[in-house]
């Protein structure tokens, strides 16, 4: 892991949603996945990985 927040990858901000989400954070997953969403140039897979990790203060069961 780096120091550097501008030097982490979408690669790592995922791991890390993933991580959280495992540990019972969804907003902080969402957050992060949402930082990687930011950083993918294709559209589609942006929308892909904010489907994944939806916002749990607006997300209704």
């Amino acid at each position: 892991m780096t120091n550097d927040p501008a030097d982490l990858t979408v690669a790592d901000y995922l791991d890390a949603a993933r991580d959280m989400a495992a540990a019972g954070r969804p907003f902080l997953a969402h957050l992060l996945a949402e930082e990687a969403a930011r950083r993918v140039d294709d559209p589609v897979t942006a929308q892909s990985i904010r489907a994944q990790y939806p916002n749990p203060t607006t997300h209704r069961d």
